[in-house]
């Protein structure tokens, strides 16, 4: 038998993002850009926009691509080409909107880089930048296998609170269903997420791979141990109950402030919430507006939210809904206790149905109330917490992905590019 047959068949592997903003998906996917250089992969990054707070952290072995976008109109067209059979469906969500998304712009670009550089598989994550790989991958001359990833139960977009968002959403669904038949792999992050694919784009279920989010490493442990210079945070000083995550509706902080402002009439608590976005002033405000604001710390994003965890003496996750939540494992890797919204997403996976946190139903202030009290009051042991998070190691979510691109990718002798098997230049 030819050893080279037991040869990894992804040796080149171009992992798309539209930019490395502070997101848990942007994380993620870098966590496995590192672990697969670290494996002898060759790792292209390719990004929209080569922006973000994350930009500095892509590994050295890593290079990053970027897609330069194109005009709408020919987005547009790009997109109609790639699926004819399926203008219909593509009319109101892309075609018709008088602003479009902008993934679309860049599918020029996404088919010159696989017709250029051909790498053995490409692996997508969000949403539109998934659909524009996909109807890249049609066009394009080399056939390139694209594997696509979805972070949270799509369903979710229908209750956003922009209007315009959610007209849109209400035909994004059965686009998603056409497009995705394209894939050749497509995995979610949780089995909640996976199952909401399954009933709400009705696409099968066995097509679906579960595989967690990349998110305990040894530099987590590394950053959690690092001092923390916050005056808060000293010993003799009251319980500080931390929030993590983007100032937006679905991250509902309100439920957080009002929950901490109740239980702040009958205890000595403070609370950081550690994060940027459009909800600012309206979260400040409201903090004013129920006397808590001299207890109440909103630093902004920071480089390193892992010190306030294993110094926090609570997490709470109050989301709508999530993917996999990174940021409640997390947690639980720096030991720190976590109550989460029982919302759609993968929360009850990660602290397997209550067992190591509260779930609390979403929006429901008395039971988040009672859950940090309780916590406050008898906290677990931080060691079972840590043991629990090691289930999302980076080693364990990096292997279970190569496995599945190793498995999809054909075998040598394939005819999957216009060159035959990729040779590297």
């Amino acid at each position: 038998m030819d050893s080279s047959t037991n040869a990894p068949r992804a040796q080149h592997i171009a992992i798309l993002l539209p930019s490395l903003a502070g997101g848990g998906a942007e994380r993620s996917m870098l966590n496995l850009a590192r672990s697969f250089s670290q494996q002898g992969r060759k790792v292209d990054l390719l990004l929209f926009r080569p922006e973000g707070a994350y930009i500095n952290d892509v590994p050295e072995l890593v290079r990053v691509i970027e897609l330069k976008a194109g005009n709408s109109l020919s987005g547009r067209l790009l997109t109609a080409r790639a699926d004819p059979a399926g203008i219909s469906t593509l009319l109101k969500p892309v075609l018709l909107p008088l602003k479009a998304d902008s993934s679309i712009r860049h599918i020029h670009t996404l088919k010159q880089y696989m017709e250029m550089q051909q790498p053995d598989i490409i692996l997508s994550a969000l949403t539109y930048t998934n659909l524009a790989v996909l109807w890249a991958k049609q066009l394009s001359r080399v056939k390139v296998p694209v594997v696509v990833s979805e972070r949270i139960a799509l369903s979710m977009h229908r209750r956003s609170d922009k209007r315009q968002h959610r007209w849109r959403w209400r035909f994004m669904l059965p686009m998603v269903k056409r497009t995705y038949r394209f894939a050749d792999g497509i995995v979610a992050v949780s089995d909640s997420v996976a199952n909401d694919l399954h009933r709400n784009v009705q696409i099968d279920r066995g097509s679906i791979t579960t595989i967690y989010n990349p998110v305990v490493d040894d530099m987590l442990s590394k950053l959690a141990a690092q001092p923390l210079n916050h005056p808060w945070f000293e010993p003799g000083q009251p319980p500080v109950i931390l929030g993590v995550g983007r100032l937006i509706p679905q991250k509902d902080f309100q439920t957080l402030l009002r929950a901490f402002a109740t239980l702040h009439e009958k205890k000595k608590i403070r609370l950081v919430i550690l994060g940027e976005g459009r909800q600012r002033a309206e979260l400040t405000e409201l903090a004013q507006k129920l006397g808590v604001e001299n207890d109440v710390d909103m630093p902004g994003f920071v480089d390193n939210p892992y010190q306030y965890m294993a110094h926090a003496s609570v997490f709470i996750l109050t989301s709508l809904y999530e993917g996999l939540p990174g940021v409640l494992i997390q947690a639980l890797a720096c030991g720190c206790p976590v109550i989460s919204t029982n919302c759609p997403g993968g929360s009850a996976e990660i602290l397997d149905n209550g067992k190591y946190g509260y779930l609390v139903p979403v929006q429901h202030n008395e039971k988040l109330v009672n859950a940090i009290h309780s916590t406050l009051l008898t906290p677990p042991s931080r060691e079972q917490l840590k043991a629990r998070a090691a289930l999302f190691s980076t080693s364990t979510a990096a292997q279970q992905y190569l496995d599945l691109l190793d498995k999809i990718i054909p075998c040598t002798g394939s005819e999957t590019t216009l060159a035959g098997k990729y040779s590297p230049t």
